[in-house]
């Protein structure tokens, strides 16, 4: 077993057994401490004696319908649902349950089918604060379809099924998901979606964050979500990445780890709940997910999960860009309504880019660094984050709330921002991310337009918290080469942080105002719904498909919103123009990962599995290079210290 903080429960639960049940006191009513505020309102509903009615009146009882779903819940159902992943033969599932009654079983027994028999392969403590249960499969075999059943004791079952690795599959399908709003008529259900989602069968589902909305009910929250989806995630693997609304946040800015004391909607930096719920959150969202690259926590002891995932030939970069990024607040000057948002057309762009902000922070980009250089098992690369790398949206909760600039974007800092980029364009990498509540698809430009990586920003899930719409100013097309698309907003275009991007398509609500939006009347026109995405290892061509929650494909509906599907191939993620050519190598091996390097510094130009058994490498720019290639990483040398001098 590897040892890292995440496993510190299961290792402990293996050494002492169903003993550590017995040290937890399930019906301690303040397992956060009561330092502050947040500490005191901390997952009520899930904590204590929660199956209790509150005292006091009524009417002022908020909770009042999530309360009593979780105490009248069939027991039954008390193991509510469960997600895993596997990756290099380790198979990583989390079981959730409801908050147990004091004389129900507090472990769950993990079976496999094996010659049509359910096999016991552990068992494991139920997790308090949380409900949630981990377990841990080392020498996992992923060539095989399997069987599996959790058991609360003689209360509860849930079955799924292991998924083999899609291995020999030509095209791996993703959804791209985020953004899921409660305020909608189905509170515990997600009808449409499922039945969707089963007909185009992905092969690994990616939820990127704000799968509740609930803040402080954090573990309501995540039932709330994981009922919904509990039919489609239990056959697959899944990515479930903590957004800002999961930590019980609006926006957060994470600075490594600190505290925030909240000021200026927590534009101060840091977390504002205790560190053990935002522990909580990321424990039961994000344990199935591989190890992490480096586990060592952040301040206040706050885990982190970032890592990579290989599915099916296709290497999944997996990214916090929350917990390490700056905050506005204290490093640059309030330039509109509030510390996070900008409205001053004349302000300095380059002003708010402060030397030393971070985005990724130093371990991500290392890990990024990593990833691009070790093709183990890969032939194309994604990126998965909660955010996009810019501001591709104009207005904010309506049409008279335009907005120049967004600080919550990951296009701020803009140094960061390109600095991200630079290592997904090094290894071709397509990028997936939720958050901004609108459907869009960018190239984005670094050192120029569309020399960067093609982007994909799912919509709302459920689009009635928040609306968001692309519409420039002077309703004019964007310049560069003309792109052929049915809307009339594509090109090219800086964000309002200066940002170059290169607009293909966007799923504007059509209605204007968030009033409208959150009718039950207008949920066909409001902009919900998800992503789907195609990858062809053989051709390298990549879909982007954008589906309305409302298609019924399983009647026939094919329309997707209007723009898309839209499709590339994977070298267009690097859309640099070459200078000149390194003279032709012959490569170790067929199909061999290439890395070329600037000799002097070892800065990463780009690293990618190319066809073929030779090699012509592209430079961008005069400098000296380095040329290596090999198997899965380029380990052997083929030039050394080239110079170029291109006129």
């Amino acid at each position: 077993m590897i040892f890292n903080i995440r496993n510190i429960p299961v290792i402990m639960a293996l050494m002492f057994g169903n003993s550590l049940c017995s040290a937890i006191d399930y019906t301690d009513p303040k397992p956060f401490g009561d330092a502050d505020r947040w500490a005191k309102k901390s997952d009520k509903l899930a904590i204590g004696e929660w199956w209790k009615k509150p005292t006091g009146p009524a009417k002022n009882d908020r909770w009042k319908e999530a309360r009593q779903w979780i105490q009248t819940i069939d027991r039954k159902k008390a193991l509510a649902f469960a997600l895993y992943a596997h990756h290099e033969g380790v198979l990583k599932l989390t079981a959730q349950c409801f908050p147990l009654l004091p004389d129900e079983p507090k472990s769950v027994v993990l079976e496999f089918k094996r010659d049509g028999k359910w096999v016991q392969a552990d068992e494991q403590p139920v997790q308090y604060p949380g409900w949630d249960v981990h377990f841990r499969v080392n020498n996992w075999d992923a060539s095989k379809n399997v069987d599996y059943r959790l058991r609360l004791g003689k209360v509860s079952s849930f079955e799924g099924l292991v998924r083999k690795d899609p291995i020999d599959k030509d095209t791996i399908v993703v959804a791209n998901m985020s953004c899921n709003s409660p305020k909608d008529k189905e509170r515990f259900t997600r009808t449409q979606f499922i039945q969707n989602l089963k007909k185009q069968n992905p092969d690994l589902l990616f939820f990127a964050g704000d799968q509740n909305y609930t803040h402080e009910e954090a573990t309501y929250g995540w039932l709330q979500f994981g009922v919904q989806f509990a039919d489609i995630m239990k056959d697959r693997p899944t990515i479930c990445i903590p957004d800002d609304h999961d930590v019980g946040h609006g926006n957060v800015w994470g600075e490594g780890g600190k505290k925030s004391l909240g000021k200026g909607g927590a534009t101060d930096g840091g977390y504002m709940f205790p560190a053990k719920f935002v522990n909580m959150v990321q424990r039961q969202q994000t344990w199935n997910l591989p190890d992490a690259f480096d586990s060592k926590p952040v301040k206040q002891g706050i885990g982190v999960y970032y890592t990579e995932l290989n599915l099916g030939g296709i290497s999944f970069a997996i990214l916090e860009d929350r917990k390490f990024k700056s905050a506005p607040m204290g490093n640059i000057p309030k330039m509109g309504p509030r510390n996070d948002h900008i409205n001053d057309p004349a302000y300095d762009r380059a002003a708010v880019d402060v030397p030393g902000l971070k985005l990724l922070g130093d371990r991500q980009l290392k890990f990024l660094d990593a990833w691009a250089r070790d093709w183990s098992g890969a032939v194309m690369k994604v990126a998965l984050s909660q955010t996009a790398f810019c501001g591709a949206v104009h207005m904010h909760g309506g049409g008279k709330s335009r907005l120049l600039a967004d600080l919550d974007c990951n296009g701020w800092p803009q140094a960061g921002r390109n600095r991200a980029l630079t290592f997904l364009r090094a290894a071709r990498a397509t990028h997936l991310c939720g958050d901004q509540h609108l459907g869009v698809v960018v190239k984005h430009g670094i050192e120029g337009y569309r020399d960067g990586p093609m982007a994909f920003t799912s919509p709302a899930l459920v689009n009635t918290i928040y609306g968001r719409w692309w519409w420039p100013k002077d309703e004019k097309t964007g310049g560069g080469d003309t792109i052929k698309s049915s809307l009339p907003w594509v090109g090219d275009y800086e964000d309002g942080l200066g940002n170059k991007i290169t607009m293909f398509a966007y799923a504007n609500p059509d209605h204007l105002n968030m009033k409208t939006l959150r009718e039950d009347s207008s949920r066909e026109n409001r902009g919900d719904g998800y992503g789907i995405v195609r990858l062809n290892k053989k051709t390298g061509e990549t879909v982007f498909e954008c589906w309305p929650r409302f298609s019924d494909i399983s009647k026939g509906d094919s329309e997707q919103f209007l723009g898309w599907p839209i499709r590339f191939n994977v070298t267009e993620n690097d859309g640099r123009n070459a200078v000149a050519h390194l003279k032709p190598v012959r490569l170790p091996m067929p199909n061999a990962v290439v890395e070329l390097t600037d000799a002097k510094t070892g800065e990463l130009i780009y690293c990618y599995r190319v066809t073929g058994e030779t090699f012509k490498a592209p430079v961008y720019k005069n400098g000296h290079y380095r040329l290596k290639a090999g198997k899965d990483k380029p380990t052997q040398v083929l030039l050394e210290n080239v110079q170029v001098m291109a006129k």
